[in-house]
């Protein structure tokens, strides 16, 4: 880490030299951007979904990518692009963070989701993401593993009977489940501090939205925010009748997500955390603006506020879908370190509230399932 925090002072330095810092900064090619990342994507991708204070397989690597990860995405966007559609596309990616753009790290976010739209696309799942749960569970299986659903646990001491528990939870949470946690476990987990929370729209259409940009007509995942600066400035905030929205139109690729001749679309705007506030007419307004006509489209609505997120799933408290804010303090310390590992010694959390944090890689359980085996395994011999 220490290696990379050296590394990004250098890049900075170089780019912006006091001469430059009056005038309007350079743009590098964006080829020396991205395609290292791609073309190494294979080699890149195990180095970033893990605790961030690791030791590297593949430090140069890491380096070049903490080099402009480290920055602001306000920063990298204005150093790295000249067009104004170049910098509200590395704007857009960078609001998956969740965080005010001007935030460190949020670049970092912003090259992954861009690299690995280069390296093997942002792919949906066939049949909606129950599918995707079901043939986990199918794997699981097959492996003589039993599934209870509708089952509420309450207390660690309903899972005594178990060699290992990896829990899926919320350091708060977690903090419920047993009463005897050290008191500076305690106070770290009762430290972790939440994220801004989203407001969500889905829609059952008539026909596609009717994009005036012909290729967003062809995408599943649009971005909805005018320029870099408007994007910035809402997600700074999270108010304003201009929402940054991302929207998904899955039925344009997945016949099984619509009725024969019909479609669907969701999408969300960042919200503060807890917000009860109605946002369908400001999101509605805003793909209305790059899509002339989408209220004809519409045959039904459902709206699902923050405030009630936690309704339907606990973890999503406040309407916060990354389990906790991503701020560079709390990706170092996710929640606590160790990551994974708890006080107990046959306790582990696996949420995305551990690292590497938010997102549809899977891998904060998968880290914690690997920690977890080596526990069975050390206490087998």
């Amino acid at each position: 880490m220490a290696v990379v925090l050296f590394h990004f002072v250098l890049v900075v330095f170089y780019y912006r030299t006091p001469e430059q810092t009056t005038g309007p900064a350079p743009a590098i090619d964006k080829d020396s951007i991205f395609e290292p990342l791609v073309t190494n994507w294979e080699q890149l991708l195990p180095e970033v979904l893990q605790p961030v204070v690791h030791l590297p397989r593949n430090p140069l690597l890491l380096m070049r990518f903490g080099a402009i990860a480290l920055l602001p995405a306000t920063v990298a966007g204005r150093m790295l692009f000249r067009g104004h559609r170049a910098r509200a596309l590395f704007a857009g990616l960078a609001a998956h963070s969740a965080l005010p753009l001007n935030a460190p790290m949020t670049s970092a976010v912003a090259l992954l989701l861009g690299a690995a739209a280069h390296a093997v696309g942002w792919p949906i799942v066939r049949g909606g993401a129950q599918a995707l749960s079901d043939t986990l569970i199918g794997v699981f299986a097959g492996h003589g593993g039993q599934t209870h659903t509708n089952r509420s646990i309450h207390t660690l001491v309903e899972l005594r009977e178990y060699d290992a528990a990896v829990l899926d939870l919320l350091p708060g949470q977690l903090l419920r489940m047993h009463d005897a946690w050290p008191q500076g476990y305690q106070r770290r987990l009762s430290h972790f501090q939440h994220g801004c929370a989203v407001f969500k729209v889905d829609w059952a259409l008539r026909e596609p939205i009717p994009w005036a940009d012909a290729e967003s007509r062809l995408a599943a995942t649009v971005h909805i925010g005018g320029t870099s600066e408007e994007v910035a400035a809402y997600e700074s905030g999270l108010r304003g009748d201009a929402p940054f929205v991302l929207l998904s139109q899955p039925s344009l690729f997945d016949s099984l997500r619509a009725p024969s001749g019909t479609h669907t679309a969701w999408a969300y705007c960042h919200v503060p955390y807890a917000n009860d506030e109605d946002r369908t007419a400001e999101i509605e307004r805003q793909i209305e603006r790059f899509a002339p006509g989408f209220g004809d489209c519409i045959e039904a609505r459902a709206t699902s506020p923050a405030s009630q997120l936690a309704g339907w799933n606990p973890n999503l408290a406040g309407g916060d879908i990354s389990g906790g804010a991503m701020s560079l303090w709390q990706m170092l310390l996710r929640p606590t370190i160790p990551s994974y590992r708890t006080p107990l010694p046959n306790v582990f959390l696996c949420s995305s509230s551990t690292p590497p944090g938010a997102g549809v890689h899977g891998m904060c359980g998968a880290n914690a399932a690997e920690c977890a085996l080596k526990f069975l395994k050390a206490d087998s011999r």
